[in-house]
């Protein structure tokens, strides 16, 4: 298996290449040269499947330059009893007659991206052995709340690797903010930027594709790869829960063999929803993938429309994760509907750096609003939602998993498809204690940590573990960079 850029298709890696130097030299990215396709029975054989051996099974066919042994080990270590606190690791819950949630935040960090970050680690450790890679990786992040903590724990302590991760100041919730502070391990750091995510993610990229820096940092014995989405060694993984999810619908009888859903998915970088359309590719039987946006709502706008315009206001919300203008795993949807024009991909990335907006062909635009629906809501609705799903439901959602509940809400009433639907839930509503008292009608919110105490005592929900946990750890002292000077911050964290 082969994987090219989106930018040049004849720029040519091998799996273990490819997740190393995380983003293409030419700053494209890396996309497999074909989808492997599951055999006619593979959904019912991995129907009693643990999760740990459907993630073999799905990973495998991608990474033909890793052993069904090797992927085996990294499963049972990523996935295994110690390091989620579900045995399902991602579970399927009901919550009405034709409504179902996937929970993936219950792993270390309480949010979606462990389901990757408790991976990539393996994948990457793996793939500098098999490149016989002698230099340290240098793991640059980008984050806007969850990826930065999920990435500082999955490669806390991991020998050959030092990872920095950026956020933006005040951009952040408090409690994500303090899982990154108070985050231990030898090789970690945290960085604040002065700006919004698009500043910090723009500035990471920056750095990549800085030949003297890499040069200088070649000299100490390091090189650089991204623990980001625009690494393949982080969407893969995002593959295989859609995969399970629907194996378990499979068998709990929830659906019949062949029965298509909908999948409904809050996202801000697009990372998130092209594993679920890769998932179809590879023979999932999905039906529409609904796109949920917060007020930042770029991509509501581009599929609608075919325009993608950064151009405007940006607004923090509730839903920080999702306070994004610059979809970076879009470019990968694109190459796809373009019909893997690497040429057409390179002039509307040329168009977003130089302009900040561009407009896809009637082609790609059609292919688009085929597949996917798009809508979005603003932070007030966001919290009737939660105050909806909790007093109708008894069901407790964050503020990005909220968002989605109402965009399909929205969408099933306009469309009137009322297809069984997976609603992707992508962090613990305790990581956005405040924001949910609020909406539960709470006017005192309690200060720090206790805020914690304060959701369970208000809805006797327990509290995940990590987060509990907090209060008794001091954090580190928060170092903050212009976004003009990320580079010195990487020299610094390098010396």
């Amino acid at each position: 298996m082969y994987y090219v850029s989106t930018r040049n298709k004849g720029m040519k890696k091998l799996a273990a290449e490819a997740i190393a130097q995380g983003l293409s030299r030419d700053g494209g990215l890396f996309t497999p040269e074909v989808f492997p396709k599951l055999s006619p029975n593979a959904l019912e054989t991995m129907r009693e499947m643990s999760y740990q051996q459907r993630a073999v099974y799905v990973m495998k066919p991608f990474l033909d330059d890793f052993t069904v042994s090797e992927l085996t080990a990294y499963a049972k270590r990523a996935y295994g009893d110690n390091k989620f606190d579900v045995k399902e690791v991602a579970p399927v819950r009901q919550v009405d007659d034709t409504t179902y949630c996937l929970e993936l935040w219950h792993g270390p960090t309480c949010a979606f991206k462990d389901m990757a970050l408790q991976m990539l680690p393996h994948l990457l450790t793996g793939s500098l052995s098999k490149n016989a890679e002698d230099k340290t990786a240098c793991i640059l992040v980008a984050t806007s709340g969850d990826t930065g903590k999920a990435a500082l724990e999955g490669f806390r302590d991991v020998d050959k690797t030092r990872i920095l991760v950026f956020y933006p100041k005040d951009g952040v919730s408090d409690i994500q903010e303090l899982q990154m502070l108070t985050q231990q391990g030898e090789n970690v750091g945290i960085c604040a930027v002065e700006g919004n995510f698009d500043d910090a993610q723009s500035g990471v990229k920056r750095l990549f594709s800085d030949e003297k820096l890499r040069d200088v940092l070649a000299e100490r014995g390091y090189f650089f790869s991204s623990a980001n989405s625009i690494n393949w060694g982080r969407v893969l993984p995002q593959i295989v829960y859609y995969v399970s999810a629907y194996c378990d619908l499979l068998r709990d009888e929830k659906i019949q063999r062949g029965e298509k859903v909908n999948v409904c998915v809050p996202t801000g970088n697009f990372g998130d929803i092209l594993a679920a359309y890769y998932a179809r590719e590879m023979g999932v039987p999905i039906g529409k993938l609904i796109c949920a946006s917060n007020q930042n709502k770029v991509l509501t706008d581009f599929i609608r429309t075919g325009i993608y315009d950064r151009n405007r206001t940006f607004y923090n919300t509730i839903s920080p994760s999702m306070d994004i203008l610059i979809s970076s795993n879009l470019e990968r949807m694109i190459f796809e509907f373009a019909e893997r024009s690497d040429g057409e991909v390179r002039s509307y990335m040329t168009q977003l750096a130089n302009q900040g907006r561009y407009e896809v062909s009637d082609s790609v635009r059609a292919r688009f609003q085929q597949n996917f629906a798009a809508g979005f809501c603003d932070d007030a609705q966001t919290k009737e939602t939660i105050a909806k799903l909790w007093n109708e439901n008894h069901y407790l959602v964050d503020p990005h998993s909220a968002v989605a509940f109402h965009v399909l809400e929205e969408y099933r009433r306009e469309s009137g498809d009322e297809t069984p639907t997976i609603v992707v839930s992508t962090a613990s509503p305790f990581k956005f204690c405040a924001d949910v008292l609020e909406a539960l009608g709470e006017k005192e919110i309690a200060q720090g940590t206790a805020v914690i105490d304060q959701l369970t005592e208000k809805t006797g929900v327990p509290a995940p573990a990590p987060l509990a946990a907090l209060k008794h750890f001091k954090p580190r002292d928060a170092k903050v960079t212009a976004k003009e000077a990320m580079e010195t911050a990487v020299l610094d964290f390098l010396k």
